[in-house]
């Protein structure tokens, strides 16, 4: 059993393709698929289904590939620790965050970030809170920016901010015209919501006290987009919730803010327990804070949103 063979079984089970993952591993593909057959003849356990599509792996396999995942990260961290790369920035890095920041978020950090550490290259991924931490889990990513508490076990948090979220109605609508904007005002069935898998959509609902969305609006339309529903707002159509990042100087008259304690969003960096770079965290971190808004960091009272 060596190393390499741990490589190529997790790369198959990342990928589920032996050409695709051959060429991850740079290596041929019949290379790839002996070296994988002399593994299983050697432990004398069938580690993947070959007659099933998609492929995939067996009872035991997945058991297999847990424990060499958990191998090869004890052994990337050990060579981590000689080479002393726990303080290096270098490198390419992979970068998971949440549709619902990324537009907002990115251009606020991401240039100046860029300028400061020439040498580091970040591969950025717009993905969904479950699909960041399955990767954080796998080690196909390094790095997550994205809504927490996640409560997962192998996960490490580093908290960067709150974000308060504000309602946005038309002008005209019954809730601008209160002075006062609390969740018991909100009529869960009335508020236009992301779609399902957006953990925007499950904090909205827990801010409005909804475990399930039933629309009452005579249609219903999920987004993957806030300015989709930023502007149906505008039109007229219903009222919905926005954090605070998304808003623009014309959005101003349709905006109000909720009384304290404000309902909030926790936005942090999640790395996984064995993830060693601790100087890319901390920077990373320094390049957030320095470019969000000053507001974000005085909030004098606020309800951070559990949601998971």
């Amino acid at each position: 059993m060596t190393l390499q063979q741990l490589e190529y079984i997790i790369a198959l089970d990342n990928y589920r393709h032996y050409v695709t993952a051959a060429e991850k591993c740079f290596v041929s593909q019949p290379n790839l698929t002996m070296q994988i057959k002399k593994l299983e003849e050697e432990i004398g356990i069938k580690i993947f289904e070959r007659n099933k599509k998609p492929l995939r792996p067996t009872v035991k396999g997945q058991q297999i590939l847990l424990k060499a995942r958990q191998i090869l990260r004890e052994v990337n961290q050990l060579k981590e620790f000689v080479s002393t790369e726990k303080e290096s920035l270098e490198g390419n890095f992979t970068i998971g965050i949440i549709p619902t920041l990324a537009p907002y978020l990115l251009p606020l950090f991401l240039k100046s970030f860029v300028k400061e550490h020439p040498n580091t290259h970040l591969n950025i991924l717009e993905l969904q809170t479950e699909e960041i931490i399955r990767r954080l889990h796998n080690g196909i990513l390094d790095i997550g920016i994205l809504v927490t508490p996640l409560v997962e076990k192998h996960i490490r948090e580093v908290p960067l901010f709150q974000e308060p979220f504000l309602l946005f109605a038309p002008k005209e609508h019954q809730l601008m015209q209160f002075q006062h904007i609390t969740p018991e005002l909100l009529d869960p069935k009335e508020v236009l919501l992301l779609d399902k898998g957006h953990c925007f959509r499950e904090q909205t609902l827990a801010i409005c006290n909804e475990e399930h969305h039933h629309s009452n609006l005579g249609f219903n339309y999920e987004s993957g987009s806030i300015e989709a529903l930023k502007q149906l707002v505008k039109q007229g159509v219903s009222y919905t919730l926005v954090p605070e990042l998304s808003v623009q100087p014309l959005d101003e008259d349709y905006l109000k803010r909720f009384d304290v304690p404000q309902p909030t969003r926790e936005v942090s960096i999640a790395v996984h327990n064995s993830f060693t770079k601790e100087a890319l965290i901390e920077h990373l971190h320094t390049a957030i804070l320095n470019t969000i808004p000053d507001s974000f960091k005085k909030i004098p009272q606020y309800r951070r949103v559990k949601w998971r």
